[in-house]
């Protein structure tokens, strides 16, 4: 499975240096059910074409408006094992009863080639991550209480009577493992929760070790002797 994604400035976007590119950054969200992951990740990635959506496997059905490959790549509970079994997984979890994975191909080449690239994952799915790649920058999603976080489940209108009280019980779980991320968002207002997330990319496209070699012949010039 192949990403499209274009180049950019520091400021927001990535310009390619000649020879190698550097490597991409990888983002990590991850999020209780119903705190606004996704509709926060969505707006980010349309003011910022520079990265690039890794598109989970999962074997749950497709709810109401959710598509095939746009999603989430929808396969039959055997074949997830298989792939699990071949070692095709970047990093994969149990999550609500369903198994949710990323595929190393849609990861491991997109960082080569100098491609940032985010994974929409669990805790679970995030401490693999980390294991594999300790420099990636992860970023834990809050809604502002319990009560707002039942009201956005029941808002869905997606889910059962069952099914809401299993996510609310495995929430407080879920957002137990805050402390193990960089970043923390309170979603309590959208537009400032995307404008939070988006200055995260840039403030990690402006570290020094990137700048460094994204600017490399800019700072050869600049510290020249004469």
């Amino acid at each position: 499975m192949s990403d499209a994604v274009a180049s950019a400035d520091a400021g927001g976007m990535r310009t390619e240096r000649a020879g190698a590119p550097r490597r991409g950054t990888l983002y990590i969200v991850a999020a209780p059910s119903g705190a606004g992951k996704s509709s926060i990740v969505n707006a980010c990635l349309a003011r910022d074409p520079g990265i690039c959506l890794s598109i989970s496997f999962t074997s749950r059905g497709a709810r109401p408006g959710e598509r095939h490959a746009e999603h989430y790549h929808f396969i039959a509970r055997d074949a997830f094992q298989a792939m699990i079994d071949a070692g095709d997984f970047f990093e994969h979890a149990l999550v609500h009863g369903d198994w949710k994975g990323t595929a190393r191909q849609s990861v491991e080449p997109q960082l080569a080639a100098g491609r940032d690239v985010l994974l929409e994952i669990d805790w679970q799915g995030a401490r693999q991550v980390r294991a594999q790649v300790p420099e990636a920058v992860s970023v834990f999603i809050l809604p502002p209480s319990r009560a707002a976080l039942e009201e956005r489940m029941r808002k869905r209108g997606q889910d059962s009577e069952d099914v809401i009280a299993r996510r609310l019980a495995a929430a407080r779980e879920e957002m137990s493992h805050h402390d193990e991320f960089d970043y923390v968002i309170v979603n309590e207002h959208f537009d400032t929760a995307v404008d939070e997330m988006c200055a995260i990319f840039v403030a990690s496209r402006l570290r020094r070790e990137a700048q460094a070699e994204r600017h490399a012949g800019l700072l050869a010039a600049l510290l020249a002797a004469g």
